[in-house]
């Protein structure tokens, strides 16, 4: 009740001083270049602030998978239901596909969009060599889109993810992992085994992890770092809604066996 007054009492200093602050500047305006009316008013209160806020998990893993792209130079890429945001921006240097339950009705050159169900998705097997699915599976099946409910959806998804991967492809993967459990109905949180099993028989050659905390960094990716933030994910994870985002780069074993990249794989299970 105590923190509900002191927010009350501060959204109420702040409209008296947008208000103050509105009369100064129409009083100081030329009313031949712009109306400035009351009735026209848009208050924004709280974007004073020292630094600009960002939601680390959505901006740092587009921007990992964009530099992956744009290392990697693939022909074409097929994303499924991931941010819209990173779709569009790529497809300023990679031709995109991008495909969602609820598709998007974005026209851009070099960006085509349509309807998937990520438990049917339109391609033959082993037909995709560059494909992402970052933030999705974690949903698919609790129903916050209007897909059916199925406690099994992220699995069956990742299946099919697996199914249409093409050999020496590569997939861009992201999920939250914690303490395992389910926030029904928006996410799962996975435990980093659970990860590793679900996409086993595939190698694993890049890993990384957003803190959530600004003072644990952006995406880490060594090995050491690794460790070391699993190791403190069991203190501070368990709380958290969302989890810690889990950056993965992931192919299929070639067929003549696992190479050198397969220490790596081996390095993190």
């Amino acid at each position: 009740m105590l923190k509900q007054i002191r927010q009350y009492i501060s959204k109420r200093k702040q409209f008296q001083n947008f208000r103050s602050e509105f009369w100064q500047f129409r009083a100081a305006s030329d009313p031949a270049r712009f109306d400035v009316e009351w009735n026209d008013r848009y208050p924004c209160l709280d974007d004073r602030t020292s630094s600009t806020y960002f939601y680390r998990h959505y901006v740092y893993h587009t921007a990992w998978a964009a530099r992956v792209l744009a290392k990697t130079k693939p022909a074409q890429h097929v994303d499924t239901g991931s941010y819209l945001h990173f779709a569009t921006l790529v497809s300023a240097f990679v031709p995109v596909r991008f495909f969602d339950y609820r598709p998007a009705q974005v026209v851009l050159p070099g960006l085509e969009t349509g309807f998937a169900d990520l438990l049917a998705l339109p391609f033959d097997d082993g037909s995709v060599p560059s494909l992402s699915c970052m933030h999705v599976v974690e949903h698919v099946g609790l129903r916050p889109y209007g897909d059916p409910l199925d406690p099994n959806g992220d699995l069956k998804a990742i299946l099919e993810l697996k199914r249409v991967l093409a050999s020496g492809g590569t997939l861009l993967f992201v999920v939250p992992i914690g303490r395992p459990r389910v926030m029904f109905n928006a996410h799962r949180i996975y435990s980093f085994r659970q990860v590793r099993e679900l996409l086993s028989g595939r190698l694993l050659r890049q890993f990384a992890l957003i803190p959530d905390r600004p003072e644990a960094g952006g995406s880490l990716s060594t090995l050491q770092t690794v460790w070391r933030m699993l190791s403190i994910m069991v203190v501070d994870v368990s709380g958290l809604r969302r989890g810690v985002s889990a950056l993965l780069l992931i192919t299929p074993y070639p067929k003549w066996g696992v190479g050198t990249a397969g220490a790596a794989n081996s390095s993190v299970r």
